[in-house]
């Protein structure tokens, strides 16, 4: 049934264009830059990336066409009922490893899915495993992958996953960026 739309990723991550990609579905990337991606204070940690998925679909709304599909996302760390946001510079990032080291934390993924009959929304979250991380294995981390552009200050599918997770609790592919499994499903009945 998606073959009567014409399927836009609104992300400039390229695992979301990875991930969408293995859905096998054709999709172009469209981006509009500065969109607002605050959200209200005192807005529970797990409810902040589908407003902000939300948010950022609205900003398309204006511009899109009959048969447009828009899919937009957000990602945040949760760890001890506060956010992990992409971190601000170097000394962030390893600030950021080193309260997740030896620590569970939740990824929480906020998607919308939008066209011009209707749109929908969900999150899924997932828990992460760290184990105990050395300085030397964060700074090498960060001086080698340079994860600034990551909430949480780190890539799953990176070296740090390999060394550091020690266990997931829900999708994989959610704590990349985009839980295609659940955007399958959601897309099935579009």
């Amino acid at each position: 049934m998606l073959e009567n739309y014409h399927i836009i990723l609104a992300s400039n991550s390229p695992r979301r264009r990875e991930l969408l990609g293995g859905l096998g579905l054709t999709f172009d990337v469209r981006v509009i830059p500065g969109i607002d991606e605050s959200y209200p204070q005192g807005l529970p940690p797990a409810e902040i990336p589908v407003f902000i998925a939300r948010r950022k679909a609205g900003a398309y709304i204006p511009g899109m066409k009959a048969d447009d599909l828009i899919i937009t996302a957000d990602t945040v760390v949760v760890l001890d009922g506060g956010i992990l946001e992409k971190p601000s510079d170097r000394d962030d990032a390893v600030r950021m490893l080193k309260m997740l080291s030896g620590r569970t934390h939740t990824v929480v993924t906020g998607v919308a899915v939008t066209a011009a009959h209707r749109q929908t929304d969900f999150s899924v979250a997932s828990d992460v495993v760290f184990a105990a991380l050395d300085c030397d294995e964060i700074n090498y981390y960060v001086d080698t992958h340079h994860p600034y552009d990551k909430a949480g200050a780190y890539g799953i599918q990176e070296w740090i996953g390999y060394v550091g997770v020690q266990a997931i609790y829900g999708s994989f592919y959610n704590v990349m960026g985009l839980p295609v499994q659940r955007l399958y499903q959601e897309l099935k009945v579009f």
